[in-house]
């Protein structure tokens, strides 16, 4: 991994709605350019991202998506109106800050729910985009949401039992990402911290692949838990605010924009048919199963993804 730079430019973008993006430039001003689309949705940007980028090379943005991170107002606030946080204005907001930047076009690197969004906003403006680089592929379809949020509960029963449980009776047997939207804008703050306890305690457990897993210290700040859980639940309710099965049936939109896919075949949040699948309909596409790796950058992924951005820092 490349050392960690740190930003030579930042903002808060005005995307409108009322919301201010926050962005940042790290490596070198003359560098080819990037964008990191986080996952989540609503992680945020960490620096980490930075290190797969020769500071020498590159010149990568970093941007906190609609409602989480540094950009305002944050999700975590019951009170902030989601409506205006979808995938297409989170794909506009992309453009947007592009063009703000003077970037012709970039590298997208995403993963998991960010190669939703790559993938979307690829196809939407493919122009934009030099090549893509993506991991731990999700595209967010009705099929993986109710595969995360009630299939695997045949892999994980016991832990899904109680994530079930967590919301009332008469909603369990429906769609377990909006019954727990409903919870966390609940007037009751104390209702809306135990959904979000409960949502990221189950969130922990399907990107494992054994027990015995380290919990993401992140969701011990009840901020960044409640503006992770809505965020999640907000998009997966809505799957992506995508057609069914759209960003597949229109791979080919992405013919001739180089791609990179990398996949954990142990990946149980994501089954590696998600990729399989995309790899099929994207013409000239790049998949790599890491045979021992899960969901996130271990395992021999971070090193398939450093390999090809580095492969893809000269090319103009």
């Amino acid at each position: 991994m490349h050392p960690q730079s740190e930003p030579y430019d930042s903002g808060l973008l005005d995307v409108g709605d009322g919301n201010l993006v926050h962005w940042e430039v790290c490596g070198n001003p003359d560098g080819k350019p990037a964008v990191v689309l986080h996952g989540g949705p609503g992680s945020g940007a960490t620096p980490g991202w930075l290190r797969y980028f020769d500071p020498a090379a590159y010149r990568v943005v970093l941007v906190d998506q609609r409602g989480c991170g540094r950009s305002t107002p944050s999700a975590g606030d019951p009170a902030t109106d989601l409506s205006v946080n979808t995938t297409h204005h989170l794909i506009r907001d992309l453009e947007q800050l592009r063009a703000h930047l003077g970037i012709e076009r970039w590298l997208v690197l995403g993963a998991s729910w960010g190669c939703t969004l790559a993938l979307a906003y690829a196809q939407r403006h493919p122009s934009s985009i030099s090549e893509l680089v993506l991991f731990s592929l999700t595209n967010t379809t009705h099929r993986e949401v109710d595969w995360v949020t009630r299939q695997m509960g045949r892999i994980l029963p016991e832990e899904w039992a109680r994530f079930r449980d967590g919301v009332p009776a008469a909603d369990r047997d429906g769609d377990l990402a909006a019954a727990y939207a409903r919870l966390l804008a609940d007037p009751d703050p104390a209702v809306r911290d135990k959904a979000s306890r409960d949502w990221c305690t189950w969130e922990d457990q399907h990107v494992a692949i054994a027990t015995g897993f380290e919990a993401d210290p992140r969701f011990e700040d009840p901020e960044f838990r409640m503006t992770f859980a809505r965020l999640v639940t907000h998009y997966w309710a809505n799957a992506a605010f995508l057609e069914d099965g759209e960003l597949q049936a229109n791979a080919g939109r992405l013919a001739g924009i180089p791609g990179v896919l990398v996949h954990g075949r142990l990946d149980i949040s994501g089954p590696a048919d998600i990729a399989w699948n995309l790899a099929q309909a994207w013409p000239g596409a790049e998949l790599t199963l890491v045979d021992r790796a899960g969901h996130g950058s271990r395992g021999g992924i971070g090193d398939v993804v450093l390999a090809a951005v580095a492969r893809f820092a000269t090319r103009r």
